[in-house]
């Protein structure tokens, strides 16, 4: 028969993100492309200890859970974990989701309707972008700096469109790895409070920062929701994940804000799946709050093995194929933002990347408009020896392409 698909499907399958995650589940496929973690760093035998336990220990596990959650992780996550950060919820404050993509998607299919104008980070995540069109919203990108969003230009954009939300990620945006100093982030907060816009605070590469400061994280860098410090009725939603420091198979992220909010994302949820996986959630409770896994420690070893990595990345950078290239170093997250040699066609030079068996993510694909001509590239998942290996053969793409032109 003939599928009569929505109009806005078809922006799902002509889409490039979906055929390079394709490519780079080839086993042969080096990816510099995705949002992955280190699986050799994954805590396997304490994973492995509180599978078995909880799986052993009552068949409740097995069973259907609360749509919102497993009640003792959502405890965990809302006591001394969240509020190291600064942050406080109230009660029915914290759902916890299929990765934070799914918080996305269940706030948009609950707050925007076709239409509707949301501000971005321009650069933004490829997924946030590919959610929003899916809604039908009107997407309108607002600049920044190294500091974070510009102010000037934000209220610029809010008064000419009057948008309903902004999607923002001040610890290490994606792509770009920005970190917003604290003077931005508290101009950006009072902007969207004093036009009653709801921010979308996506904070799941928070935890991954390299350098060391005389204060504690949290005080020097807080989160938008921990500056607002409202725990209901507030204008910031915020959104975190343990994929990126435990295990992204898992499947575990979170939300975290106004009752209101969370109870209509928790009833889309319903619609949607349910429930999160129960069994996955009381697995990585038992992880975290029964087992000798320490995940502050874990995420200082992630830290440590990724700023190598990164810095490995940069040296590999510094060879001949590559002047001309232009990048600000990032202080944490998982992606290096690359200018690559002038009038190299990134679109391109993915192609002849692909034919190497090397992939990395065109930075059009970040873009509101599908303009610009960056590249990112992920330094978290590839080993050492992987990182080397991938990185010289985008040198060799990139000697190919600038033969060829």
């Amino acid at each position: 028969m003939l599928y009569q698909f929505s109009a806005r499907a078809h922006t799902l399958l002509s889409s490039p993100l979906l055929s390079i995650r394709t490519q780079t589940r080839r086993s042969s496929m080096i990816s510099l492309a995705e949002e992955l973690p280190a699986e050799e760093l994954f805590p396997l035998s304490l994973l492995a200890e509180a599978a078995s336990t909880v799986i052993s220990a009552d068949a409740g596990a097995l069973q259907y859970g609360d749509p919102a959650g497993y009640g003792p992780l959502r405890e965990w996550l809302a006591g001394d974990w969240l509020r190291e950060k600064g942050v406080t919820v109230t009660e029915g404050g914290v759902l916890l989701t299929t990765g934070s993509q799914q918080a996305i998607d269940l706030l948009s299919r609950v707050y925007i309707d076709p239409g509707d104008r949301v501000l971005v980070e321009n650069p933004t995540s490829p997924g946030f972008l590919q959610t929003l069109r899916m809604q039908g919203a009107i997407i309108i990108p607002v600049e920044g700096d190294l500091d974070g969003l510009d102010p000037d230009l934000l209220r610029r954009q809010i008064e000419l469109h009057k948008p309903k939300m902004l999607f923002a990620t001040p610890s290490f945006t994606n792509p770009s790895g920005i970190l917003w100093s604290l003077e931005r982030r508290r101009e950006v907060l009072d902007l969207c409070i004093a036009y009653n816009i709801l921010i979308v605070e996506d904070d799941s590469y928070g935890d991954l920062h390299f350098q060391k400061y005389g204060e504690p994280w949290a005080t020097r860098f807080p989160s938008l929701y921990a500056l607002e410090n409202i725990s209901d009725g507030g204008h910031v939603l915020y959104i975190g994940s343990f994929s990126k420091t435990v295990a992204p198979a898992l499947r575990t992220g979170w939300a975290a804000g106004s009752r209101e909010v969370i109870g209509m994302m928790a009833a889309a949820k319903q619609m949607a799946d349910w429930q999160s996986s129960a069994l996955n959630q009381r697995l990585l409770h038992h992880l975290l709050d029964v087992t000798a896994f320490d995940l502050r420690e874990h995420i200082a070893q992630l830290n440590r093995e990724y700023n190598t990595r990164l810095k490995l990345m940069v040296e590999l950078l510094k060879r001949p194929a590559w002047k001309g290239s232009s990048y600000d170093l990032p202080s944490g997250g998982m992606f290096l933002w690359v200018s690559p040699p002038e009038g190299m066609d990134v679109m391109a030079l993915l192609k002849c990347a692909l034919g190497k068996g090397v992939a990395f993510l065109p930075g059009p694909l970040c873009s509101v408009d599908g303009s610009g001509n960056h590249i990112r590239l992920n330094f978290s998942h590839p080993g050492r020896d992987e990182l080397l290996l991938g990185m010289n053969l985008m040198s060799e793409a990139v000697k190919e392409f600038t033969a060829r032109s």
